[in-house]
């Protein structure tokens, strides 16, 4: 760690720690994202996220394998309450036609999300999970809230990361936001089983929810930083017409830029996506965050039939693209901002470290 640390210079460091223990002045920028201080956050953020990750961006081919979910969480398209809403659920065999794409358009990881579908088993996604490492790919899940011995079979069956955003860190807010039983106790319990199963954990949160507040949005950051998080998602809410939620206003590009910015600095190894969600509120929201510190992109994989049914939020882009379309458009996106697709599979630094360390004791 030590080694790591020297990557970034020592004022540096310096001024990061007085930036990161003076919570007033957090607060003012998480406020006020727009002044001229919290622009110069985002260049020192971008230029950390060069001394650490470098200039490669990191790609991973999105597999959304079902729109069907158990829950009715205000904020979300897929809730169970729309009824509006075109659901699909893709086969085994789909699941893995999308990741040999994914392999001939040079993906090395691929993102197996969905709803929170209990249809499919703990077992019939270990098989999957073991039928794509064959491939050759790395494996990120996004499946939510399941069972702790399915949690560790999919771990067993290769699956090296594990994507479940806390989305708020204020209990009373997460439990408003999420009805029928569902806390952040919970939520956060999950999280450290999945850090003591050894995968490769993202949390993270969204930005401009209704109720929230600067002191939430730092409480974020907090928690992010208490587990330790090898990924960190920050995107801003985006309100769809179908959810309670509908007719609320939603997060912007200048503090979610500013919130990216911050998990680089709090985390400076750590994976950072810019999002898909900037992109949409924004043509060049996912360039803004890669600028801010972001190091990650997440092109689609999911077949073009379904693509447009997966609504997390409405007006999604590159619903209507191929997956070679969404590959060759990223690249053009990247190159022109000066940075480069990378090549390798894309693991926390820090991670790796610890894979060392297991292997020589």
């Amino acid at each position: 760690m030590a080694k790591l640390l020297s990557q970034i210079p020592e004022s540096i460091r310096q001024e990061i720690d007085i930036l990161l223990g003076d919570r007033e002045r957090l607060l003012e920028l998480i406020a006020k994202p727009d002044i001229p201080e919290a622009r110069e956050i985002l260049k020192l953020a971008d230029q950390v996220r060069i001394w650490t990750v470098g200039d490669e961006v990191q790609l991973r081919g999105l597999i959304e394998f079902s729109s069907f979910c158990r829950n009715h969480c205000l904020y979300c398209g897929l809730r169970q309450d729309n009824r509006k809403l075109v659901r699909y659920r893709l086969e085994a065999p789909e699941i893995i036609t999308a990741a040999e794409n994914g392999v001939r358009l040079g993906y090395k990881t691929v993102v197996l999300q969905s709803g929170e579908d209990p249809s499919y088993t703990g077992e019939g996604l270990a098989e999957v999970i073991r039928e794509i490492k064959n491939l050759g790919l790395v494996v990120t899940l996004s499946l939510g809230e399941r069972e702790p011995w399915e949690y560790e079979l999919w771990r067993k069956a290769g699956a090296e990361r594990y994507l479940m955003r806390h989305e708020t860190s204020a209990p009373a807010l997460y439990a408003r936001l999420h009805p029928a039983g569902r806390t952040l106790e919970k939520r956060v319990a999950l999280l450290k089983v999945l850090k003591g199963l050894d995968y490769q954990v993202g949390t993270g949160f969204m930005v401009g929810l209704p109720g929230q507040t600067p002191e939430t949005l730092l409480a974020d950051l907090e928690l992010a930083r208490e587990l330790n998080a090898e990924m960190v998602g920050v995107g801003p809410f985006i309100p769809h017409p179908e959810t309670p939620l509908g007719g609320t206003v939603g997060g912007t590009v200048a503090q979610t830029c500013l919130m990216v910015a911050l998990v680089r600095l709090i985390l400076p190894w750590a994976l950072v996506p810019a999002t898909t969600a900037l992109g949409t509120i924004d043509p060049l929201g996912r360039e803004a965050a890669l600028q801010s510190g972001a190091n990650v992109v997440m092109p689609n994989l999911t077949p073009r039939t379904y693509r447009k049914d997966y609504q997390i939020y409405p007006n999604k882009i590159c619903t209507g693209e191929e997956a070679a379309e969404c590959r060759s458009c990223i690249n053009r996106r990247i190159t022109a901002i000066g940075r480069s697709v990378a090549a390798g599979p894309g693991h926390n630094v820090l991670w790796l470290e610890r894979q060392r360390g297991n292997k020589k004791s």
